[in-house]
């Protein structure tokens, strides 16, 4: 028997089983079925029928706060639809100073959303206390631009207020964490 060998391969398998571990706990996946029953039941549409005003901050890899906003948005019905018109003012950092979403209930109770940075359709589904939001953006860092997942979670705390959780994924490795406040005005 070649020892070396195979003290070589074992160390092999030692650092790739290490690595696929690393790579896992960079993920996060959040079980949907565990909101399902939790009340208060969020409501997107009754949340965000008027003004709502919002803070928030973004987390790189390493839990630096990388950007520090607020948000105003005007949520409104029109043509069926939910508008939301974002605001954005950045304490530091910079990004996006609007946005305007548009999203559309389907027959199933999920819902499809479009926005002018958004790459293709996000799609958003109910579930009891949480809302789940997921879509594709071209995202600008530096003088570069990636695209990246949003696995974007929201959780009612009641009528008036709630907490975002969104999870920036590339490769499905969390690259960027960013918490929001919302409370309707």
């Amino acid at each position: 028997m070649n020892f070396p060998k195979i003290a070589k391969k074992v160390s092999m398998l030692a650092a790739i089983a290490a690595s696929m571990l690393f790579l896992g706990a960079c993920s996060v996946s959040l079980d949907a079925k565990k909101y399902e029953q939790m009340e208060p039941k969020f409501d997107i549409d009754s949340f965000f029928d008027g003004k709502v005003k919002a803070w928030g901050i973004v987390q790189n890899r390493d839990g630096d706060i990388v950007q520090r906003f607020t948000v105003d948005i005007n949520g409104y019905k029109e043509d069926g639809n939910l508008i939301l018109d974002e605001s954005f003012v950045y304490g530091f950092g910079d990004g996006a100073k609007s946005r305007v979403w548009k999203l559309s209930k389907n027959a199933d109770g999920t819902y499809t959303g479009n926005a002018g940075d958004i790459a293709g359709p996000a799609k958003g589904t109910p579930h009891g206390n949480a809302f789940n939001f997921s879509y594709e953006m071209d995202l600008a860092v530096g003088d570069s631009t990636y695209r990246v997942n949003f696995d974007d979670w929201f959780f009612a705390f009641d009528d008036d207020t709630m907490m975002n959780r969104s999870y920036i994924k590339k490769f499905g490795i969390v690259m960027a964490e960013v918490t929001i406040f919302m409370q309707k005005q």
